[in-house]
This record gives C-alpha cells, sequence and structure tokens, in this order.
C-alpha cells in the first residue's frame, strides 16, 4: 500500500479524539435521561464524526425495537477540555427490525375497501378522468357571442342581432339533459375500466372457455350505452355467475339464454270418442216424438190386465 493510499484513507476516516471518546458515561447519562429506564444496555462502540466529534452507541433493549441502537454524539471546542453533548437519537442497526415502506393510501386502496360512510376523493389531474360541460366556457372565436365578434362589430359600426342563446340558458338546458358534469370519463379511463372488466368477465376466464355461446347472442344481456355497447353489457339473469356485473360480450356461462332450450311439454290431441264421459238417456219418451201413441185421459185407469 502506497502512503499516498495511506494518506487518503486517513483523511476520509479520521481517528476519535481521545477526550470525546473516553466520555462514555457523560453519553450513558444523557441517552437514560431520553429513553425509558432499564432500556440503554451495553456500549457497542465509538465512531468520529469530524474533528473532535464522536458518537457513541449503546445497545437498546426497548420492546418492538430490535437491532436498533442508542446513538449519542458528543464534541469539545478546539483546545477545551470539556466535552459536551450534542444529540441523542435511536437509529436502527445492520440487522434492525424495520417497518414496511410507507405506501400512500391512494396505492394502497384495493376494490372493495370502500365502505359505507366513507369518502373516497380523486385528484383534481386525475387521468382517468377529463372536463365535461359546465356551461362555464368560453365561446369560440367566431361565435356571435365571442368578445372578438363583439370588437369587430363594435368597430365597423354594424348592428348586430344575436339569436344565440346566452350562456345561462345552455347550462340550464345541458343540466335538464343532464349533460353538466364537471368531469367525465377520459379515453385513458374507459380503456383502464374496460381492461378490468375484461379480466374478470371476459372471454379469457374458465367459465367463458367452457360455455356454450357468447353474451352476444344471450337474450338476458342489457347492452350499455355509448362507445361500450359494442363489447360489454350487463348480465340479468339470476342463475348466472354474473347476474348484476358487466360482462364482455365474448363471456359466457351455462346460464345462457339459448344453450338448451326445453320444448313444450306434450299435449294430446282432443279424443274422438269420449269414453269417460256419461251419456243422459230420458226413462220415457217424450210425447211429441210421436213413437209412442198418445193415451185418453183415463189410460192411467184402464185395466193392465193384472189380476
Amino acid at each position: 500500500m502506497s502512503a499516498a493510499t495511506t494518506r487518503s484513507r486517513t483523511a476520509r476516516t479520521p481517528a476519535p479524539d481521545r477526550l470525546c471518546a473516553e466520555a462514555v458515561d457523560l453519553a450513558r447519562e444523557a441517552a437514560e435521561e431520553v429513553a425509558a429506564p432499564g432500556v440503554v444496555g451495553e456500549h457497542a462502540g465509538v465512531v468520529a464524526e469530524g474533528d473532535r466529534v464522536v458518537t457513541h452507541f449503546f445497545a437498546s433493549h426497548e420492546p418492538g425495537y430490535r437491532g436498533w441502537r442508542w446513538a449519542v454524539t458528543v464534541a469539545r471546542a478546539s483546545r477545551a477540555k470539556n466535552v459536551t453533548l450534542d444529540e441523542v437519537v435511536l437509529l436502527p442497526g445492520s440487522d434492525a427490525l424495520l417497518a414496511p415502506e410507507w405506501v400512500p393510501w391512494s396505492e394502497r386502496l384495493r376494490p372493495g375497501d370502500l365502505g359505507p360512510g366513507d369518502l373516497l376523493p380523486t385528484e383534481q389531474d386525475d387521468l382517468r378522468l377529463e372536463p365535461g360541460y359546465t356551461g362555464e366556457d368560453e365561446p369560440p372565436p367566431n361565435s356571435p357571442v365571442s368578445e372578438e365578434v363583439a370588437e369587430l362589430v363594435a368597430a365597423e359600426d354594424a348592428e348586430f342581432v344575436a339569436r344565440t342563446p346566452s350562456r345561462g340558458a345552455i347550462a340550464a338546458v345541458a343540466e335538464e339533459l343532464g349533460m353538466r358534469r364537471a368531469r367525465v370519463l377520459s379515453r385513458y379511463g374507459l380503456h383502464v375500466a374496460a381492461d378490468r372488466w375484461e379480466e374478470s368477465f371476459g372471454a379469457k376466464t374458465p367459465m367463458a372457455q367452457a360455455a356454450p355461446a357468447s353474451c352476444a347472442s344471450c337474450g338476458f344481456l342489457v347492452p350499455l350505452g355509448g362507445s361500450l355497447r359494442l363489447a360489454f353489457g350487463v348480465c340479468a339473469n339470476e342463475f348466472s355467475p354474473a347476474d348484476g356485473r358487466v360482462v364482455s360480450l365474448g363471456y359466457g356461462c351455462g346460464g345462457h339464454s339459448e344453450a338448451a332450450v326445453m320444448p313444450k311439454p306434450p299435449r294430446p290431441a282432443p279424443p274422438v270418442l269420449d269414453s269417460m264421459g256419461a251419456d243422459a238417456f230420458p226413462l220415457r219418451p217424450a210425447r211429441d216424438e210421436g213413437s209412442v201413441p198418445a193415451t185418453s185421459p183415463d189410460a192411467a185407469s184402464e185395466d193392465l190386465g193384472h189380476s
């Protein structure tokens, strides 16, 4: 090893100051004053932080802080013999038990975490949303109500009658039609939702692979509106695993409306001769039929030939 290398390493790591390194009792008293009683352990070493600046390390017996150390930094002024206290702090060691890396709540949130009464704020620049129609946008430059056209009319001393409805009237009509939303789904938001729905109820799921037909031909499919109509719908079959869910048109299940149509129960033809019914016959023939001669009023009293 060359002399230059030795001087370079000595300059980077100066030797601990003797008086500061011997101030172990001062450092321990400072650590015990800050920490709870009985948690400051044995002396674990000394590290030189600079000229006449030394840090003493003590083992920590604090519950839940395995591998941590109390670090007490002491220093002294130039040509002074009194060592003074600089700071006391609890630092993790090489094998310390550390808390997991902090993750923002927006990244920790998962589907299903939102409960009753919870509020989920959205960022102002959320990529899934884009500004919608609010009625507060400035009119186009060529619009009759724009400032440019108004200044041009005033400069030419012309008379102009604007028949364009006012901004307040436009906003009222938009609100009546349900179009007055501050933000709507952006193209990115639509793609993210479509990918999520396709993963849950898409053509590549095991249920769809074993289905007899896709949802595109199912009578229980309720199509969506807008641009998603050509790719997704809502299942309305109560016996389907996707009932009430947004499904891809390529999805399918065994509850397809045309997968297994049950035939109607057979109905026999009416019998030609009804053998189960009973016919009513009169006990005596009618008098007006002519098959029996008419009798005299006293026929009932005639002798019937009985003795």
